[in-house]
């Protein structure tokens, strides 16, 4: 069956996560993707680790699915021209190199767009092309603090905390994917390629979302809420009598049904909490006829009740509690992908759900130039060439 984006050659010069995520998820859409390392190997994930698994670490395979990998030398005038021979035949070009790396390497856009003027070149940075941090360094932690992200994760007593994952990394992967196949659809009508300018910077800001949207509006500058949330009350976690659990009341009609499972349709009528503005204005008034309801009934005592009238609730899962979850299961999440040097191993699918053409998982995350040979020799190269070059260190 073929992906949705069958017949795509994409270069993947990226390392670490923004760009190998994006690479990933064209990758699993049908994309052929290469990735391009320097000789050994130059990922700085493959040794991310503990844990490891046939020498590859955890992180590395996390997003390096579905694609092919050579090692190449662009340091040498040899190498950039096997790279230029690969351009030429490729849609895509990704990489996350310093802003003007590629053009001190003759391999900036302008260069790249002579060779293949149909090329979509994407560059991801902390910062982007432009502006006065465009050379700064751009690292996910350092991004989430600048970003105000970390302003509002945690609490009063936590101070500022980062997300648990590399938050805007993922969400730089996925614009950048975003912007890619925008690209691609506009040149199926101009019959040109374009650059795609990605930062990290930006990409959080982006996701800000409401939080964002709050302070543009109102000119106040928003709360660390811990789990709760800054426009939607009660949406937040409660105590029960063997842990505690996750509650979201979206809307009046909701809380209307809420306040019926707990027992307390004395409040409906409650000015202080009749409307969700009322409520956010006495947040913690609420919080408290709710918390000791909550507290005397366990978590799925609760969770059957609020789940059969149609109210958003839900466990606090552990990572392994979520990979035994019926749903998770159900729903094909985890795929099982053989290795050669780590035997099975288990990676979490894509997403995306197409009726015609799903995203497969098709090629295990691949070692450090395991498919040189193989992409050379489809370039036109002999085995003479690649041998040579090997011996020069050029692959």
């Amino acid at each position: 069956m073929c992906g949705a984006l069958e017949g795509i050659r994409v270069l993947d010069l990226s390392r670490v996560l923004a760009g190998p995520y994006c690479t990933m998820i064209l990758g699993d859409l049908g994309a052929e993707v290469i990735k391009v390392e320097g000789p050994g190997g130059s990922d700085d994930t493959r040794q991310w680790g503990p844990p490891y698994t046939g020498g590859e670490s955890a992180y590395y395979l996390c997003a390096n699915r579905n694609k092919r990998a050579i090692t190449l030398n662009l340091k040498t005038d040899e190498g950039k021209d096997v790279l230029k021979r690969l351009i030429k035949k490729s849609d895509v070009i990704i990489e996350n190199f310093k802003n003007g790396t590629m053009d001190k390497w003759g391999l900036g856009y302008d260069q790249l767009k002579e060779i293949n003027p149909q090329i979509v070149h994407c560059s991801i940075t902390g910062f982007g092309r432009t502006g006065p941090y465009n050379g700064l360094p751009g690292y996910d932690f350092v991004i989430q603090a600048m970003s105000g992200l970390m302003s509002i994760t945690g609490s009063e007593e936590s101070g500022p905390m980062k997300v648990g994952v590399a938050i805007s990394d993922i969400f730089s992967g996925l614009y950048a994917a975003i912007g890619i196949q925008a690209a691609l659809m506009e040149r199926d009508r101009s019959g040109k390629g374009q650059s795609v300018d990605i930062s990290l910077f930006d990409s959080q800001i982006s996701a800000l979302a409401n939080v964002a949207s709050n302070y543009l509006v109102s000119g106040k500058v928003p709360d660390r809420l811990g789990n709760e949330h800054p426009n939607i009350v009660p949406y937040q976690p409660f105590p029960t009598a063997d842990g505690q659990m996750a509650v979201a009341v979206g809307n009046d009609g909701q809380f209307q049904k809420f306040l019926d499972v707990l027992g307390l349709s004395e409040l409906k009528n409650d000015e202080r909490f009749t409307t969700n503005s009322n409520r956010l204005e006495n947040r913690r008034d609420l919080e408290t006829f709710i918390s000791e309801k909550m507290k005397t009934r366990t978590s799925d005592d609760w969770l059957a009740q609020l789940q059969e009238q149609g109210i958003p609730a839900g466990p606090i899962n552990t990572v392994k509690e979520m990979f035994e979850d019926p749903q998770v299961k159900a729903r094909n999440l985890v795929k099982e992908v053989a290795h050669p040097t780590a035997g099975k191993v288990n990676l979490v699918g894509s997403p995306v759900r197409l009726s015609r053409t799903p995203a497969e998982v098709t090629r295990h995350p691949p070692l450090a130039g395991e498919h040189t040979e193989e992409v050379l020799t489809e370039a036109g190269y002999s085995e003479d060439d690649i041998s040579s070059m090997r011996a020069e260190k050029i692959i």
